[in-house]
């Protein structure tokens, strides 16, 4: 770093994404991209016309887009907000709702860019230990005094909260936000959506990334109290009002009507992934009940690091998190149906 960097921040540790080397060609299933390519409905949507547009600034208040989030959820207008990638509004969140005194509550096993941003905003870190099997404590959200994060279903574990639990955690903290972060629910979990006309302090957050395979264009969006979202909107507009270009919004429109597509590929890759587990547990590995578009598993032959490393070898790129309680797993992402073929032979060779 430079002599000029705060030093406040030469302490930071950044998050790190899924590696994208470029040496070969291979087979990504490390960092939870859809193996489908955006519905038609959004290709075709960025026409020659709308990018000769391109030298003006999109629409700031994200109209239409925010207008199609929330006839697909069953929502007002008001109730929604959209970012560049649910990052972004996750950072909103934070910036909004936490400070000095009010800390961020997470858990231990799950993104590590919690951390990474609450260092960042000085945020203090509440950290809940999972459990052995890395399932959630829910004794340890009672009362907690501070704003509550719940990635659900959690990275990279998969595992989910009913909406039943999800509802006793808001229940039990009436003066604190509890954002809950949808980025795999489409996979086989229960959004909860359905509560936020309910709880005033019930932050949604999800994104388009995966399951409405959108990665590349980069769109997130949050859905809670209309008051909660007037303070997203506070943050935007004072940092980056125009944060959703003019293409991505409107790849998302047409990626949020396009119901059938999205349907038939999140369906798609649930029975991949069921498929690929049931293959995975004859071989002997242990996996979580996973629901999210990934399998968190562990061979009972060879060290995760080792299989990691082995599986490159091959061309085949899974994710591997050298960290306690987590050594011995990867995380696989669920890729096409062909893909996972290709994977499991690997690993027979491999004698995993």
């Amino acid at each position: 770093m430079s002599r000029f960097f705060t030093e406040s921040l030469k302490a930071l540790q950044p998050y790190v994404p899924g590696e994208q080397p470029q040496d070969m060609q291979y087979i990504k299933l490390n960092t939870n991209e859809s193996p489908f390519p955006a519905s038609p409905k959004a290709v075709a949507a960025i026409t020659g016309e709308e990018v000769s547009r391109l030298y003006l600034y999109s629409d700031p208040d994200c109209k239409a887009l925010i207008a199609a989030i929330a006839k697909r959820y069953g929502l007002q207008p008001e109730q929604v907000t959209v970012g560049n990638g649910s990052d972004e509004v996750l950072w909103f969140a934070l910036r909004a709702f936490c400070d000095e005194n009010t800390p961020l509550a997470y858990n231990d096993i799950t993104y590590g860019c919690y951390k990474t941003w609450c260092s960042m905003l000085n945020v203090p870190s509440k950290i809940l230990p999972l459990q052995e099997d890395y399932s959630v404590d829910l004794s340890l959200y009672r009362g907690l005094d501070s704003t509550i994060m719940i990635t659900n279903p959690n990275a990279p574990t998969g595992l989910c909260l009913t909406v039943q639990e999800i509802e006793g955690v808001l229940q039990e903290n009436p003066d604190h936000v509890v954002i809950v972060d949808e980025a795999y629910v489409d996979f086989g979990g229960e959004s909860c959506v359905s509560l936020i006309d309910k709880y005033e302090n019930l932050l949604v957050v999800q994104t388009c990334s995966k399951s409405r395979s959108l990665a590349g264009a980069r769109l997130g969006f949050a859905m809670g109290n209309a008051a909660l979202i007037s303070d997203l909107n506070r943050i935007k507009f004072s940092f980056n009002p125009y944060n959703v270009n003019r293409l991505t919004c409107l790849a998302g429109i047409a990626a949020m009507e396009d119901e059938e597509y999205f349907q038939t590929c999140t369906r798609t890759v649930a029975q991949t992934r069921e498929k690929t587990a049931a293959a995975l547990k004859t071989m002997g590995f242990t996996l979580t009940d996973s629901k999210a578009n990934f399998l968190f598993a562990e061979s009972s032959r060879i060290p995760g690091g080792v299989l990691y490393r082995k599986l490159k070898e091959k061309g085949i790129l899974v994710r591997h998190f050298d960290k306690p309680r987590l050594e011995n797993r990867l995380r696989i992402t669920v890729g096409s149906q062909q893909q996972m073929e290709a994977l499991l032979t690997a690993l027979k060779e491999l004698g995993a």
